[in-house]
């Protein structure tokens, strides 16, 4: 499998997408939104831009099955096998209220083992990329990861909770402690932005809980390519399929314990 060049043409169905949510940007009505639970929201946006992915993607790898926020395939996903991981809209909240916060996330893994990312921010046009032993890219450039080594330097991203509030306590007292420990704590509303920015140095960190395979497994990929570091809250590697992650650059191992006092 040649990843490269699998990325490359994976880099043109997500344009292709990302034109399409662009174009309905413009035209978008908040009757149009749809609600899959508690503040979970969707559109047609969300559902048709998912189609054009799938059926760019199958194309260019016919032997891959389907992980996708939207469900629009009708598989029933098996996380061990050759995976895209789709999210067609990321920050579909910050879309709806034409807030520009919102991006294609579409990575590639064979289980646990990420092959091939790339996410899409529209309104800035930047595609963020990369492919295992490849590096991480944005635009054609080579990213790394800042060089921060402590907690202390660092400006850190996560999301905040809005549904199963069970956690919320514990969350806003880790939030309390680090708006104090350090340059400042962003929220932009879309995760796999979040984890892009990280592999592209402009965050130090991200952390959050409650995610999904499709928020993650993009900007994983590009992080670990761009030198940085990946757990769960607890260190470990359950992270794509279990819902918690930290992402960081030389101030991992500092967040982790950090975060480990309160989860």
């Amino acid at each position: 499998m040649n990843l490269e060049l699998l990325t490359q043409q994976t880099i043109e169905i997500v344009k292709q997408a990302a034109a399409f949510i662009q174009q309905e940007a413009a035209l978008f009505s908040r009757d149009k939104i749809e609600y899959k639970d508690l503040n979970n929201l969707v559109s047609y946006v969300d559902k048709e831009a998912e189609k054009l992915l799938v059926a760019g993607l199958k194309i260019i790898l016919p032997e891959a099955s389907f992980i996708t926020e939207e469900g629009t395939t009708g598989q029933e996903p098996d996380p061990t096998a050759l995976n895209w991981i789709i999210d067609p809209l990321d920050g579909t909240t910050n879309f709806i209220h034409g807030i520009p916060v919102y991006c294609v996330s579409v990575g590639l893994a064979r289980g646990k083992e990420l092959l091939v990312g790339v996410i899409h921010e529209p309104s800035l046009d930047e595609v963020f990329y990369g492919w295992q032993g490849g590096g991480a890219w944005c635009n054609g450039k080579s990213i790394k990861v800042s060089n921060v080594q402590s907690l202390q330097e660092s400006l850190i991203a996560t999301g905040f909770p809005y549904y199963k509030f069970e956690k919320q306590k514990r969350y806003m007292a880790l939030l309390e402690l680090l708006m104090q420990k350090t340059h400042g704590i962003r929220r932009m509303g879309a995760a796999a932005v979040d984890l892009a920015y990280v592999a592209a140095g402009r965050f130090d960190g991200f952390y959050e809980y409650n995610l999904n395979s499709w928020d993650m497994a993009a900007g994983v990929l590009l992080i670990k390519e761009a030198g940085g570091t990946v757990t769960d809250f607890n260190g470990g590697d359950n992270y794509l399929f279990g819902g918690d992650i930290v992402a960081a650059s030389g101030g991992h191992t500092e967040l982790v314990a950090t975060i480990m006092e309160y989860f």
